[in-house]
């Protein structure tokens, strides 16, 4: 939750690929580069801001972490394979974190 506040406080798109794929009907990208530029409101690499609505009843732990966040700096993320998220300060870390997942290794 607290890089999604953080990315709103500075007035960033959220760039979510869950309400991009929401907004596409469908689980996984076929083309990302032509998929994120699909015309809805909750696309979130084009539009800036929350979308009109849910796309998911949230869980507990969810809701925990909006009503309070983590104290971080943090403006971007990736999930591995298992799971497990990868966060980053610059936009320089994300991609190298996102070159690591794509490649199996380590967030270590």
């Amino acid at each position: 939750a607290a890089v999604i506040f953080n990315r709103l406080r500075r007035n960033m798109r959220l760039e979510v690929d869950a309400t991009l794929l929401y907004a596409l009907g469908r689980q996984r990208f076929i083309d990302f580069a032509r998929d994120k530029k699909v015309d809805s409101p909750y696309n979130t690499y084009r539009c800036y801001g929350l979308p009109p609505g849910p796309i998911c009843n949230p869980g507990l732990d969810s809701i925990r972490a909006v009503l309070s966040p983590a104290q971080v700096g943090y403006l971007y993320y990736v999930a591995q394979a298992n799971g497990v998220h990868v966060f980053a300060y610059t936009y320089a870390e994300h991609r190298e974190n996102c070159r690591r997942v794509r490649e199996g290794q380590s967030s270590g």
